[in-house]
């Protein structure tokens, strides 16, 4: 490495000197070598090779299997980071948080987080393009918001986005160990209790000290329904949610407020694991299914109240990580929105 850096700006060139017994491709040895600090991911790697923003002395290096040697000085081209072709969209947002790095923000249902075929405009990154503007330094070579993790559309709560490489590079690492803290609020039908002897009968279903109801499985695409995901122990990828029940309610008790806290973060996990465990979340319409309030337990006005509520009763209310900078610990929380409140509010205790 010719000198020490803290993030290489867009078009500078960084030098990497290969180090002693390096892999014998390039893209590999390059993945191994360049400083953690650049924030190059191996993705980002491989497009600048093909590029041809990668060189030996005069010698572009194109191919990712190049070989290379102990002591080479390989040059690296970045790029001006480039406009997006998403347009920015003045869309009001609850900032909890915002420097440099970084930004926090609290998401209402029915936002959508990236743009997609199915919905171009009128998500978190249109807002947020408009929100940072010039304070994007660039995602992988593009002036774009860099999405760390996602929440279902008509899920509401928190969640990070990076504004620059590095900490995009740094925050995305903290997911990927599980070290980011995530804690979500739940309604759910029946009650996740030590005590129910059908919940101990669930395959991947265990309880830990303090009633907490461990969930572990594997999650991949459902085999007739591309849109759903399903619960697997022979395929998909490890999943592991852990429920703490906070308020059981009704009499005798039909629902229950839970926390659940996520080891991993696979998508719809928390609502596929809770429907596999029989207790699909109020208002999910995809793993819910057709069930209904208890009028009996709940009372009429109130059973009306849940099989009413239009969204799944999910809330991302507590998230946690490490600043990617100043390795500052930083724990930031978001209290129910209106619509889930207003729902627990006409419920009855247990």
């Amino acid at each position: 490495m010719s000198r020490p850096i803290s993030e290489i700006p867009s078009g500078q060139v960084l030098s990497v000197r290969i180090e002693a017994d390096p892999p014998a491709r390039l893209d590999k040895a390059l993945s191994r070598d360049v400083p953690e600090q650049a924030s190059l991911s191996r993705t980002r790697l491989a497009r600048l090779i093909s590029e041809g923003q990668v060189r030996r002395g005069t010698e572009v290096l194109s191919d990712p299997k190049a070989r290379v040697a102990e002591g080479d000085l390989i040059e690296i081209t970045l790029p001006e980071a480039v406009a997006v072709e998403t347009q920015a969209e003045e869309i009001p947002l609850d900032i909890v948080f915002e420097d440099d790095e970084m930004v926090i923000v609290n998401k209402p249902a029915g936002m959508v987080v990236h743009p997609a075929p199915g919905s171009p405009g009128g998500t978190l990154v249109n807002a947020l393009l408009a929100h940072c503007g010039d304070s994007l330094s660039g995602i992988g070579g593009e002036k774009r918001p860099g999405i760390v993790h996602r929440i279902d559309k008509e899920t509401s709560g928190l969640l990070v986005v990076a504004k620059s490489d590095r900490a995009h590079h740094a925050l995305a690492a903290q997911f990927e160990k599980h070290t980011a803290e995530r804690a979500y609020l739940a309604l759910c039908h029946g009650v996740p209790d030590p005590a129910d002897p059908r919940l101990r009968g669930i395959r991947g279903a265990s309880f830990e000290p303090g009633g907490v109801l461990k969930l572990q499985t594997q999650l991949g695409r459902h085999r007739s329904d591309r849109q759903k995901q399903a619960v697997y122990f022979d395929q998909g990828r490890h999943a592991v949610t852990r429920a703490r029940l906070l308020r059981r309610i009704g009499t005798p008790p039909a629902l229950a407020l839970v926390e659940c806290r996520l080891e991993t973060g696979r998508t719809h996990q928390i609502r596929v694991h809770m429907a596999h465990a029989g207790h699909a979340l109020v208002g999910d319409p995809v793993y819910g299914g057709r069930r209904k309030a208890s009028v009996k337990a709940l009372g009429a006005a109130a059973a009306a109240a849940v099989d009413a509520f239009p969204r799944q009763a999910l809330h991302a209310a507590v998230l946690g990580v490490t600043h990617p900078v100043s390795g500052e610990l930083l724990r930031f929380e978001a209290p129910l929105p209106e619509d889930m409140q207003a729902l627990l509010d006409v419920l009855p205790e247990s």
